[in-house]
């Protein structure tokens, strides 16, 4: 078997997103429309509270998290500042977080955590489509920082080995 490096694969891998909502018909619906708007969308988990979301982003490691503010034992502002605190490995990124709630007071509170957006249920198509392509903007500057990240240790690997010596 030939060994291929796993740069060298031409398809992006599928963008991986956990749900998490306290109520199921919401999950539902949100898992149908997503599936509308960005078919190629994997939602890989589904939480039923704050506490799960946590758990099942640290198992999975998705791209994305779909968060429902208020759910029963940790709330969703509560998950987004526990998520944002996992530890990552160098090639890895913390996941994109967009809320999905009945409320609008927590948008402050959301915006201030860094969420890429806030979207008001129920979740109509029109409003997800602007989500969604907010969503893969982000996703593709973090790809090319990404990219220039590891262009710029390999052009210092390579200046390493050249001079015997590292950059100052």
């Amino acid at each position: 078997h030939p060994r291929y490096h796993r740069c060298m694969n031409t398809t992006a891998p599928p963008i991986r997103a956990v749900i998490a909502d306290d109520e199921r018909l919401m999950r539902e619906q949100l898992r149908a429309r997503l599936a509308e708007v960005w078919p190629e969308l994997q939602i890989v988990a589904e939480a039923r509270n704050g506490l799960e979301a946590v758990e099942l982003v640290n198992q999975h490691r998705p791209e994305l998290v779909f968060l429902d503010i208020r759910m029963p034992g940790l709330t969703g502002v509560d998950a987004a500042r526990q998520i944002a605190q996992m530890d990552v490995g160098d090639d890895e990124h913390l996941p994109e977080i967009v809320f999905i709630t009945a409320y609008d007071q927590y948008a402050v509170e959301a915006f201030e955590q860094g969420v890429c957006d806030y979207v008001l249920k129920p979740a109509e198509p029109e409003r997800l489509r602007l989500t969604v392509a907010r969503l893969r903007q982000r996703l593709a500057r973090r790809a090319e920082q990404g990219a220039a990240g590891t262009a710029d240790a390999l052009q210092s690997g390579a200046e390493l080995a050249r001079t015997g010596s590292a950059r100052a």
